[in-house]
């Protein structure tokens, strides 16, 4: 990051932005996820994500307004191959996310990492989440053991949500508050237009000191 004094562009309304990524097998719920978060609610009608469903929220973090833009990705390869370039630029962090009522999106998530790691993203905060609690049976839905156990061996949070149950609400929202605090305490940070990372003037400042005080079923509807 650079020192140089921030500059002031006339119009500009500067804001922090923070670029998040979610990755996960089709239909595990990652745009029921992202819909929740952004919207306070479930998504009824969810078809499935072709290319890239892109969503933000502003919110506080202390005294400090900044934005998370949410990229929901597409699942399946024929949606993703011209497009998975374009998910990776400029990301700060990463969601992966499995169906704990299918145990072969639990398993694709090895390839999910090598796809963040040839990005060169094992740096950056990222965490796993088990959707879809509110699906199936206990018995049916795959242990948070070994879960826990691959999210351990990757040096990711595990969070198991819902993103249909309203009593699930401040799960979800702890996954992305979780992601958002770790990069405002620690990553470089781009501030942006209000248009977003596309607009034209992007310029840099300097991060000001803090205080450190801080006072499977096929009846699922959340695919």
């Amino acid at each position: 990051m650079s020192d140089a004094p921030s500059q002031q562009i006339p119009g500009l309304k500067q804001k922090k932005v923070f670029k998040i990524i979610v990755l996960g097998d089709s239909g595990v719920g990652k745009t029921c996820l992202t819909y929740r978060f952004c919207e306070g609610q479930f998504l009824d009608k969810s078809e499935a994500t072709i290319g890239v469903d892109f969503r933000d929220r502003n919110i506080k973090i202390g005294n400090e307004e900044i934005k998370l833009q949410l990229w929901d990705t597409a699942g399946q390869e024929r949606f993703r191959k011209s497009m998975v370039q374009h998910y990776y630029r400029n990301v700060h962090a990463v969601v992966i996310v499995y169906d704990v009522t299918k145990p072969e999106t639990f398993h694709s998530i090895a390839s999910w990492m090598q796809e963040v790691e040839s990005h060169g993203l094992m740096r950056a905060p990222r965490v796993l989440v088990g959707n879809k609690c509110d699906c199936g049976t206990p018995e049916s839905r795959l242990a948070t053991t070994y879960a826990q156990r691959l999210a351990d061996k990757y040096g990711m949070p595990l969070f198991e949500t819902s993103a249909l149950l309203d009593s699930e609400c401040d799960n979800v929202e702890s996954i992305f508050m979780t992601l958002a605090h770790k990069l405002y305490s620690k990553q470089p940070l781009r501030v942006v237009s209000v248009e977003g990372e596309h607009g034209p003037a992007v310029v840099t400042l300097p991060r000001q000191k803090r205080s450190t005080n801080t006072t499977s079923n096929d009846s699922c509807l959340c695919s």
